[in-house]
C-alpha cells in the first residue's frame, strides 16, 4: 500500500475490516512529500520508479496507490511498468452526487489532484447534473501528517481551507463534500467540526477495500513477520509516532 505519506492509513484502516488477515507493507514516499506541489511529470516518474523497485524486494501480489495524486496522475504509467494488479484511488465523486440533495458538492483535494482530466471525467460521468466545486487544501495534508505524529491540530488551518471553498460561488449551499486525498480522512473528526452535521463528508476508502478484497478473492492469506511500513526519508524515531503506527497495526518500522 502506497503513499506520499501517511494519508494511506486510512484506506489500511478500511482494507484490515474486510480483510484482517491479510499481510500488508505500507510504504510512504516521506521523501517526496508533498506530492500536490510537484509537477505532474516529477509525480508520474517518481511513482512508478519507486513501486517498480519497492516490487522488485518484497514481491507483492497486489499494489494499491492509496494517494488521490498519485493514482489521477501516475495510475497508467505504473500499469505498464507492473504485471500484477494495480488498484487506484479517485475522488468519490460517484456517491457524493447520489447523497446530495441541494445538488452542490464540494471538493477538497491537492492543487494537482484537482485540477486533472481524470476528475473532469468523473465530474461528466456522475455529477453532470450536479454542480461540483472544487478548492485546493494542501495545508490539510501537513495538518494530517502532524497529527499522527501527535501534535494538536490547529482549527484555524481547518477553518481556512474550508472557508475557501464556502467563498466560491454556490459554495454556501454545500451539502456534501468529497475529501479528495486519503489524507483528509485523518482529520474528519476536525472537519465535521467546523463544517457542521449538516455536511457529509465522503472518501472512497471503503470502495478501494471492496476492490482489494475482489481481486484476491479466494486467495490464502499468512503472516510470516509482523506488518511493516518502510520509508523513503527517516522515520520520525519518537515513540508517540511508533505508538501511532502499531494502532494500524504495523509494529515494525524501516527505512527503504
Amino acid at each position: 500500500m502506497f503513499d506520499s505519506g501517511l494519508g494511506g492509513l486510512t484506506v489500511l484502516h478500511a482494507l484490515r475490516e474486510i480483510l484482517p488477515e491479510a499481510p500488508v507493507i505500507y510504504a510512504a514516499d516521506t521523501a517526496g512529500l508533498p506530492y500536490g506541489e510537484k509537477t505532474e511529470a516529477e509525480i508520474a516518474a517518481r511513482v512508478a520508479g519507486l513501486l517498480g523497485r519497492m516490487s522488485e524486494r518484497y514481491a507483492p501480489r497486489l499494489v494499491c496507490i492509496a494517494c488521490n495524486t498519485a493514482s489521477t496522475i501516475a495510475l497508467g504509467m505504473v500499469r505498464d511498468v507492473l504485471e500484477i494488479p494495480i488498484v487506484g484511488t479517485v475522488p468519490a465523486i460517484k456517491p457524493a452526487a447520489a447523497m446530495t440533495e441541494t445538488g452542490v458538492i464540494g471538493l477538497l483535494g491537492t492543487a494537482a489532484t484537482i485540477r486533472q482530466k481524470y476528475v473532469n471525467d468523473l465530474e461528466a460521468q456522475f455529477a453532470a447534473d450536479r454542480k461540483l466545486i472544487r478548492f485546493p487544501a494542501p495545508e490539510l495534508v501537513h495538518a494530517a501528517e502532524a497529527k499522527m505524529r501527535g501534535e494538536k491540530v490547529d482549527l484555524a488551518v481547518i477553518g481556512d481551507a474550508i472557508a475557501g471553498l464556502r467563498d466560491r460561488q454556490f459554495g454556501d449551499v454545500i451539502d456534501t463534500v468529497v475529501l479528495a486525498c486519503t489524507h483528509f480522512p485523518l482529520l474528519r473528526d476536525e472537519l465535521q467540526q467546523v463544517f457542521g452535521d449538516h455536511v457529509r463528508l465522503v472518501d472512497g476508502a471503503n470502495g478501494i477495500a471492496r476492490r482489494i478484497a475482489h481481486l484476491t478473492r479466494g486467495q490464502p492469506f499468512s503472516r510470516s513477520r509482523a506488518d511493516r511500513a518502510v520509508f523513503t526519508a527517516q522515520p520520525d524515531s519518537r515513540p508517540c509516532f511508533a505508538k501511532t503506527m502499531a494502532r494500524y497495526g504495523l509494529d515494525e518500522l524501516a527505512l527503504f
